[in-house]
């Protein structure tokens, strides 16, 4: 199974999982449960959660151990995209080629959707049975202080206090590092805790996940210059329009380009103790940058 065989093969694996996750609702809830759908199932890569299972089987777990813990991602990552493109915030219209969560359902409900997949998310993680108590609470911390004040919620808020600034390095790298590399390395540390990956193993996957989250970063700060719009599903130049810190700006292209791939060693480095198991995750690294959208 090549990459694109495997990426397909487990997004529609997630597909059916966060189906099983979040039905529609015919309820008093039935408008918010809506919102949380149209975003949730507006064709994402499914990257986390795909992270997520890969982390898993590298140790030797089973996919299905994974699962929730991907999907909890997922949640978690478009509640970020719902309350991002609001007008407080970034103050987009187009997100993966379809308008925005609030220009669709308003404001309001656009907040309560995105409030209603971080609390689900929770409630997901909250009924692990497949995992000893110890260890699923090992998850929940894990992705909890990654969507926390220390995590994407505090690199959001770097984002915001630095626009119309100079773009300074070390800005960047903290914002890099909170907003995105956070989740991500939070989906592999907990894809290896929830495939009972050791101590030692569960170290080096949090580590691959870092380095991956900082080049998937930086290509995208790449991609808002030189990407197409209609591949990305997104406008490109907003970054530089809102006056936003990227790494282009801080360093220029041709050492954003060598930033990320000195990533994507590092990411490699990290996975020298594994064996053919964790294959994906390799070809994933080398994907990250590779991408066009």
């Amino acid at each position: 199974m090549n990459l694109k065989q495997y990426l397909e093969a487990r997004r529609l694996m997630v597909e059916e999982a966060l189906e099983v996750a979040l039905p529609q609702e015919d309820g008093p809830a039935s408008r918010v449960v809506e919102a949380m759908r149209y975003s949730l199932f507006a064709g994402g890569k499914r990257l986390r959660p795909i992270l997520c299972l890969a982390a898993s089987e590298a140790v030797g777990g089973e996919i299905q151990s994974a699962m929730p813990a991907g999907c909890a991602l997922e949640m978690i990552h478009t509640y970020s995209l719902i309350h991002d493109d609001l007008p407080a915030m970034d103050d987009d219209d187009l997100r993966r080629g379809k308008p925005t969560n609030h220009k669709v359902f308003g404001e309001a409900i656009a907040i309560l959707a995105g409030d209603g997949l971080l609390t689900e998310a929770f409630v997901l993680l909250s009924d692990y049975h497949s995992l000893l108590p110890e260890r699923a609470v090992q998850v929940i911390g894990v992705i909890a202080e990654a969507a926390s004040y220390r995590g994407m919620v505090g690199g959001q808020v770097v984002d915001m206090l630095s626009q119309n600034k100079p773009a300074d390095l070390e800005t960047v790298q903290q914002m890099h590092s909170r907003k995105t590399a956070a989740l991500i390395a939070a989906a592999t540390e907990s894809g290896a805790l929830a495939g009972k990956g050791s101590e030692a193993q569960v170290a080096a996957l949090a580590r691959y996940g870092r380095a991956i989250g900082l080049a998937f970063q930086i290509a995208d700060d790449i991609l808002d210059i030189e990407g197409d719009t209609e591949l990305l599903g997104k406008s490109t130049g907003a970054d530089e329009a809102r006056g936003k810190v990227t790494y282009p700006a801080a360093v220029g292209l041709e050492s954003s380009r060598q930033a990320a791939n000195d990533m994507i060693h590092d990411a490699l480095a990290a996975l020298e103790g594994f064996d053919d198991k964790a294959n994906p995750l390799r070809s994933l690294a080398h994907y990250i940058i590779t991408r066009k959208k």
